[in-house]
C-alpha cells in the first residue's frame, strides 16, 4: 500500500472521529429537563455612531464578561464537559467512576431559565454609566433555535463625559495641602474621559499618600468627590472635598511611641503575665520574650520603625514581611494602639508566633530521562531555624541515589551517588562593612561545604568536593541576585576501569571528564522576572550568570597552557570565563491559553592556566528540558558525529563550550485537571577550537546550517501540589547528517516500527520545561 494512500486513510478516519464528536455534541440538548433550553452565550452590540471602531469593540468585550451565568465551557465548538456530565449519567452513589466523571470532570448545563435579562441589562447600564456615558438604553432580547438560546444585548449610549476641570481640598487642614502638593501624581487628568473606578484609584491614591504622612486612622471614604456635569457640553467637572463628618483622629498625624515585641506569642494563651525578668529592654524596643529567644539586635535589623518616627505604611508593611521573610514564625500580627504617655502618638506591638526551631524533612524523588535512565533519589534534611539565637538557619543534609537503564547500549552502566552537605544561612548581610539593606525582603549570607561520591558502574568512580560563601539578596519582587564570592570544587576520579582507558584510547577527549579539577572563582546570578502578573498579556523571564575561575592567580602567576601550567596541591587549577544567559517570554492567548518560548545563549572562553573549559561546566543539549527529540547529551556538536557503540562501548555524553538553543510551545488547557502542548525545539552546542578526534564539532560562519530542530506534542497534568508531563517529540532536522540531507521530514515513517524506535522520544518530568 502507497504512503499516499496512508495518509488518505488517516485523514478519512481523523474525518469520521471529528464528525462522531460533533454528533455527540449535538446530541446535548436531548438530556435538558421537560421544557427548559440549552443558554449557550450572550453578546452585546454598542450602537453608536461616534466612538472608534477600536474602542466599541474593546468595551463591547468588557459588557460581554460581566454577563451571567456563564455558558457551558467549549473547545472546538463542542461542549466536551457538558457531553461528559450528560453520558455520566445519574451516579447511584457519592463515589465511583461515574460520580467522578459526572461530578468533577463534567459540567451541568446552563439552562436558560436561570438567566435574568433585566438584571444584566442594568448592571450593562450601570457599567456604561460609570465609563460616563450617562443615560445609556439598554435592550434585552433571546433567540432560539433547536432547544438552543443565545442572549442579545444592544447598548445604546450618549456621548461620554470629558473631564473638565479636577479641583483638590483648598481648606486649612494641613493633609489639604498635602494633598495638593501631590496633584501632579493624580489620576484624573483634564481631557480624560469621566471613569467612576479611576476616581475611586484616586481616592486610594490620596489615602496612601496620607498615610506616608502618619494618617493612621483616615481612610479613602473620607474623601468625597463632587462632580458637576451641568455645564458645558458632555463635560463634567470634580471637585474633591474632605467630609464635614470626619473624625478628628482621621485628621491628626500621628507618631510612634513606644514599641513592643512577643516572640514567642501563643495564639491559644494571649494573656500570658510576664514577669520583669522576661523583660528585655533594647534601644527603642520593649521585649517580652519567656525564653530568651532571639538576640536583641535582629528586632534592630527587621523593624523599619524607632521612636518619634512619623506613621507611614511603607514602613509598617516592610517590618511585617521582613518578619515573615525571616523563615522562623508561622504567624505575625502587628497592632497599634493610642499612646497613654503623649498625645498624637501610637504604640506599637508585633505578635509572633514560632515555627517549630527544629524539624526533619524526608524527600524522595523519581525520575526518569530521554536516554532511557530510570532511577531514584533520597534526601534527608536536618534543619534547625534559630542555631545561633538570630534567626540563622543550619541544614545537615545526606543524600542518594541511583540511575539504571535498564535497555540500551548504556545497559548495565547503572549511575549511583551518594553525599553529605551541611549549610548555614544568616539572615543579614556579613561583610568588613556595614551595608544597610531596605528592601522588603530579608538579605542573605550563605555557607555551603558539600561531598558526593557518584559511580558509574564499569566505568569510574569521582569524588567532588565543594564549598562556597556567598551573598543572596531581592531588590524588590522582580529582582534577585545570587554572588558566591567563594566557589572552590575539587575533582578527583577513583576506580578508572580498563574499558574506559581503552575508550580514551579511541576518543582522548573522555580523558577530561576523570582529570583531576580545581575549580575556584567568583560566581554571579541575576533573574528579572514579572511572571507573577497574571493580568498581563506579556510577561518575560531573565536569568543571566556570570562564571570566573582563576582569573587573578593565572594573572599573578603567569600561567600559560601548555609552556607555563600552575598547579596547587599538585592539580592544574581552571582557568576560564563562561556566561550564560536564558531569556522566556509568555503570551497570554486566552484565560487557559498561551504562548511560551525561551531562548539560550552560552559561552565559556578557556585561556592561561587552560585549554578547554572543566567537564562539568561544558554546555549540553537535548533531553526532556532542553531539545526534546534528542535524547539528553547525545545532539552535537556541530555536525560531529557519534561513532557507533560496540558491545564493549557506551554513548558517552556530549559537550562543548557554546550553545544556542530555542524552544516554543503553546499550551491549552483540554479539561479538568488535563492540559496540551504542541512545541517546537531548535539549537546546538560547538568547540570553541577545532578538536581532531571530533571533526565538525568546531562554531564555523556556517553554523546556523547545523541547528538541529525538533517537534512534538505532549499531555501535562496539574495535580495542584506537582505537574506531571509527557511530551512525545520526534526530530526534524538533524545535524549530524551530511549536509543537504538534514532535512528529515520526507522520511518520517509512523507505520515502521525500527523508525519508532529510533525517532519517537516520549520525555516523562516533572514540571514545565521552561
Amino acid at each position: 500500500m502507497s504512503k499516499k494512500h496512508n495518509h488518505r486513510n488517516i485523514y478519512l478516519q481523523y474525518i469520521a472521529l471529528l464528525s462522531l464528536f460533533f454528533v455527540l455534541g449535538c446530541s446535548n440538548t436531548k438530556y435538558l429537563p421537560e421544557g427548559e433550553l440549552l443558554y449557550t452565550g450572550g453578546s452585546v452590540t454598542i450602537k453608536d455612531s461616534i466612538m472608534k471602531k477600536k474602542d466599541r469593540k474593546a468595551l463591547e468585550n468588557e459588557l460581554e464578561g460581566l454577563l451571567r451565568p456563564k455558558p457551558n465551557k467549549q473547545f472546538l465548538g463542542l461542549r466536551p464537559k457538558l457531553l461528559i456530565y450528560n453520558l455520566a449519567g445519574e451516579p447511584k452513589k457519592d463515589k465511583g467512576t461515574r460520580y467522578w466523571l459526572r461530578n468533577k470532570v463534567g459540567e451541568p448545563p446552563v439552562l436558560f431559565s436561570q438567566v435574568d435579562l433585566d438584571y444584566n441589562a442594568s448592571v450593562l447600564r450601570n457599567f456604561t454609566e460609570n465609563r460616563g456615558y450617562f443615560k445609556t438604553r439598554v435592550s434585552a432580547d433571546s433567540t432560539v433555535r433547536n432547544k438552543r438560546v443565545t442572549a442579545e444585548y444592544i447598548v445604546t449610549p450618549r456621548k461620554q463625559y470629558i473631564i473638565k476641570s479636577v479641583t483638590f481640598p483648598d481648606d486649612s487642614l494641613k493633609m489639604s495641602k498635602i494633598i495638593a502638593r501631590s496633584h501632579k501624581r493624580s489620576l484624573l487628568k483634564v481631557g480624560n474621559p469621566y471613569d467612576l473606578d479611576v476616581i475611586k484609584a484616586e481616592r486610594e491614591r490620596i489615602d496612601a499618600r496620607l498615610k506616608e504622612k502618619g494618617y493612621f486612622y483616615f481612610n479613602p471614604d473620607y474623601i468625597l468627590a463632587k462632580v458637576d456635569s451641568s455645564k458645558g457640553d458632555h463635560e463634567v467637572r470634580i471637585r474633591l472635598v474632605i467630609k464635614d463628618d470626619t473624625p478628628v483622629k482621621a485628621l491628626t498625624a500621628y507618631k510612634i511611641d513606644k514599641i513592643f515585641v512577643y516572640p514567642n506569642y501563643s495564639l491559644t494563651n494571649d494573656s500570658a503575665v510576664y514577669r520583669k525578668r522576661n523583660i528585655t529592654q533594647y534601644k527603642d524596643f520593649t521585649i517580652i520574650d519567656t525564653a530568651d529567644t532571639f538576640k536583641p539586635r535582629i528586632y534592630d535589623r527587621t523593624i523599619y520603625f524607632k521612636r518619634g518616627d512619623v506613621y507611614n505604611r511603607k514602613d509598617h508593611n516592610l517590618t511585617l514581611n521582613r518578619f515573615v521573610n525571616l523563615g522562623t514564625f508561622s504567624f505575625v500580627k502587628n497592632e497599634f494602639k493610642p499612646s497613654d504617655s503623649i498625645p498624637n502618638a501610637l504604640d506599637s506591638y508585633y505578635y509572633l508566633t514560632l515555627l517549630p526551631k527544629k524539624f526533619i524533612r524526608v524527600e524522595v524523588i523519581g525520575k526518569t530521562n530521554s536516554a532511557s535512565y530510570t532511577g531514584t533519589e533520597l534526601n534527608l534534611n536536618w534543619n534547625n531555624r534559630n542555631f545561633l539565637r538570630g534567626a540563622e538557619l543550619f541544614t545537615a543534609s545526606v543524600f542518594g541515589g541511583a540511575d539504571f537503564q535498564l535497555g540500551g547500549v548504556n545497559k548495565g552502566k547503572n549511575i549511583y551517588k551518594l553525599g553529605a552537605e551541611v549549610s548555614l544561612t544568616w539572615p543579614r548581610f556579613i561583610t568588613p562593612f556595614h551595608i544597610e539593606g531596605n528592601s522588603e525582603y530579608v538579605p542573605r549570607t550563605k555557607a555551603t561545604l558539600r561531598y558526593e561520591y557518584q559511580k558509574r558502574t564499569q566505568l569510574y568512580a569521582l569524588n567532588s568536593f565543594n564549598t562556597s560563601f556567598g551573598y543572596m539578596w531581592k531588590e524588590n519582587i522582580r529582582k534577585e541576585h545570587q554572588l558566591n564570592v567563594v566557589d572552590v570544587t575539587y575533582v578527583s576520579p577513583n576506580h578508572v576501569t580498563p574499558e574506559y582507558l581503552a575508550d580514551i584510547d579511541e576518543d582522548p577527549a573522555l580523558g577530561k571528564v576523570i582529570e583531576k579539577q580545581l575549580i575556584f572563582g567568583p560566581t554571579y546570578n541575576y533573574t528579572y522576572t514579572n511572571t507573577m502578573q497574571k493580568r498581563k498579556k506579556h510577561t518575560i523571564y531573565f536569568n543571566g550568570e556570570l562564571d570566573l575561575a582563576g582569573n587573578l592567580t593565572g594573572l599573578f602567576t603567569g600561567a600559560d597552557y601548555p609552556n607555563n601550567v600552575k598547579t596547587i596541591f599538585d592539580v592544574p587549577f581552571s582557568q576560564y570565563v563562561k556566561i550564560r544567559s536564558d531569556f522566556r517570554h509568555y503570551l497570554k492567548l486566552g484565560k487557559e491559553s498561551e504562548l511560551a518560548s525561551r531562548l539560550i545563549v552560552g559561552a565559556g572562553f578557556a585561556y592561561g592556566n587552560s585549554n578547554t573549559l572543566p567537564a562539568s561546566k561544558q554546555f549540553v543539549v537535548g533531553g526532556t528540558n532542553s531539545i526534546r527529540a534528542f535524547r539528553a547529551r547525545t545532539l552535537g556538536p556541530g555536525s560531529y558525529v557519534i561513532p557507533p557503540p560496540t558491545n564493549n562501548n557506551y554513548t558517552p555524553d556530549q559537550s562543548a563550550d557554546l550553545k544556542l538553543e530555542f524552544n516554543t510551545e503553546y499550551r491549552a488547557k483540554l479539561f479538568s485537571i488535563v492540559r496540551g502542548a504542541i512545541f517546537l525545539d531548535a539549537g546546538n552546542i560547538w568547540l570553541l577550537h577545532a578538536d581532531p578526534n571530533k571533526p565538525g564539532a568546531e562554531i564555523s560562519k556556517d553554523f546556523m546550517k547545523e541547528i538541529a530542530v525538533g517537534a512534538g506534542a505532549g499531555l501535562r497534568f496539574d495535580l495542584s501540589f506537582l505537574i506531571l508531563r509527557t511530551d512525545l517529540a520526534i526530530p526534524l532536522r538533524n545535524p549530524a547528517l551530511p549536509d543537504g540531507q538534514r532535512w528529515v521530514i520526507d522520511d518520517i515513517n509512523f507505520g515502521s516500527s525500527s523508525w519508532r524506535k529510533d525517532n519517537l522520544i516520549l520525555n516523562i518530568a516533572i514540571g514545565y520545561p521552561f
